[in-house]
């Protein structure tokens, strides 16, 4: 079952269908929800995942509708800067794995996982545009990383310190490229991985040395705590 702003999803949202510009939301609407459930109360009773991208909370969520989900629940509520019900909560009310979009907190599930690696594959092969192809292999090779390196409940996918995910997926996003001929130039897959290798690396101690060197400073934790209020009170 799916909701947007207006309500759920289903075959009689005659203003989806109405608006052509919504063409796959309607492809949606009559794919899904046949029963026509009319309420994230309901849809969640007894579901097992629940995947939010909405508005932020933390009381978008509730906690009897985790509540009411199956036993060992799955809880994504990525919406920023503030989830839509916080990670403790979720957890307290019986979800097994719990993820946001914030690096704060386990299992930050964010698009700053897959872009790097998608527009590095794409540049290492001069692709004529990034597709659909493309970005999905970018999430079946963070996937494939993550379970090569092992997960848990608190640890289901790969962060940004880890950056060999990035060249993993720029030499698998490249490989897709040149599979579906968008490629201008050839290279293999060890090559890309190892040229983006080479360059994160080259960046990181570059990064490093300024910093020892005091030309980029650690920004002041007073500076981060505003920002952060303030982006939170933009979306109350």
């Amino acid at each position: 079952v799916m909701f947007d702003t207006k309500g759920s999803l289903h075959a009689g949202r005659k203003d989806i269908e109405a608006d052509s510009r919504l063409y796959r939301k309607w492809e949606l609407c009559q794919a899904t929800n046949p029963n026509r459930v009319a309420t994230e109360a309901e849809a969640l009773k007894g579901a097992d995942v629940l995947i939010a991208l909405s508005t932020p909370g933390p009381d978008t969520v509730k906690r009897e509708w985790v509540r009411s989900m199956a036993p060992k629940s799955i809880v994504f509520c990525c919406a920023n800067p503030v989830p839509e019900i916080w990670p403790y909560a979720a957890k307290e009310e019986g979800a097994f794995i719990v993820a946001t979009g914030r690096g704060d907190f386990p299992n930050q599930v964010n698009n700053s996982v897959c872009f790097p690696g998608i527009l590095k594959g794409a540049l290492a092969v001069r692709a004529r545009k990034i597709t659909d192809g493309m970005a999905i292999r970018c999430a079946h090779s963070l996937a494939d990383f993550a379970k090569k390196r092992g997960i848990t409940p608190d640890n289901i996918v790969a962060t940004m310190s880890e950056t060999e995910v990035f060249a993993m997926e720029a030499a698998d996003v490249a490989m897709q490229a040149i599979a579906e001929g968008v490629a201008r130039v050839e290279a293999t897959w060890q090559e890309v991985y190892d040229k983006a290798m080479a360059d994160i690396a080259a960046s990181r101690n570059l990064t490093k040395d300024m910093m020892a060197m005091g030309y980029i400073k650690e920004p002041p934790q007073e500076l981060l705590q505003q920002m952060l209020e303030e982006a939170v009170a933009e979306v109350r």
